[in-house]
């Protein structure tokens, strides 16, 4: 049976075998009240991987635990090390977190856990046919291209930060996706364009390509039902915005 999915009150890390979720709940409570982040980095080290197999048995648990432990880690790099942003690709390949002993990149939790091993470059196109054991057996098994409107790297133009719970998670990224498409979104009827967030155009593949792209702004409401505009995309704002946690 797993524990609550909050695990504000500590409780996640006194648990001689704590839910992976609640724990990441924890990383992430800990990260946003400027708390020492040590005890519970080593809990998330230290879980046993068939704990964490138990824990994570199923892609609604797998994705509310990876966006937690994505978002509390980069969150907690660029809090103590600001000019790491400088070099995204240094920071994006660096370790920063270890989970079952396993020392995991923001490129290692986004791309082969949370988007089914798919290379960081090529659009979400391409699959790589030969994933690591730890991606197969403790990333998710169904690719959702809402978690783009919950992975917050640091730059302005992210999604604010969230926390996600197993038993909410579906309607929580369809909240996230819709605030975001909401406010990122621009559509000019007369024109007959919609200028969308860049990451629909990074992650194209994800979202099943430009007309998949088009029925997804329908889908969440940032198109009329009814529009087929043509497809553009806005410029990515890259300014370093530490601190932005959903109300």
């Amino acid at each position: 049976m797993h524990t609550a999915d909050t695990g504000s009150d500590g409780t996640a890390l006194d648990s001689p075998d704590p839910d992976p979720v609640a724990l990441s709940h924890e990383f992430l409570r800990t990260v946003k009240t400027g708390g020492s982040t040590h005890r519970v980095a080593s809990r998330l080290r230290d879980l046993d991987r068939e704990a964490l197999a138990g824990g994570l048995d199923g892609d609604d648990a797998r994705l509310a635990f990876w966006i937690n432990v994505y978002n509390a880690a980069v969150e907690s790099l660029l809090d103590a090390a600001p000019e790491t942003f400088g070099d995204r690709s240094a920071l994006f390949g660096a370790d920063v977190v270890t989970v079952a002993g396993r020392d995991l990149s923001p490129n290692d939790v986004e791309h082969a856990l949370l988007r089914g091993a798919r290379p960081v470059w090529g659009l979400g196109f391409v699959r790589n046919p030969f994933p690591s054991a730890f991606s197969a057996r403790f990333g998710v098994d169904d690719l959702d291209p809402r978690i783009h409107f919950a992975l917050n790297c640091g730059a302005a133009a992210c999604p604010p930060i969230a926390a996600y719970t197993r038993d909410g998670i579906d309607r929580e990224l369809d909240t996230a996706t819709r605030s975001y498409l909401e406010q990122e979104t621009e559509y000019d009827p007369d024109a007959g364009v919609v200028r969308a967030p860049r990451l629909l155009l990074w992650y194209l593949g994800d979202f099943g390509g430009p007309s998949g792209a088009t029925r997804f702004l329908r889908e969440y409401g940032a198109l009329p039902e009814d529009a087929a505009p043509k497809l553009r995309f806005r410029d990515y704002d890259w300014s370093l915005e530490t601190g932005n946690f959903a109300e």
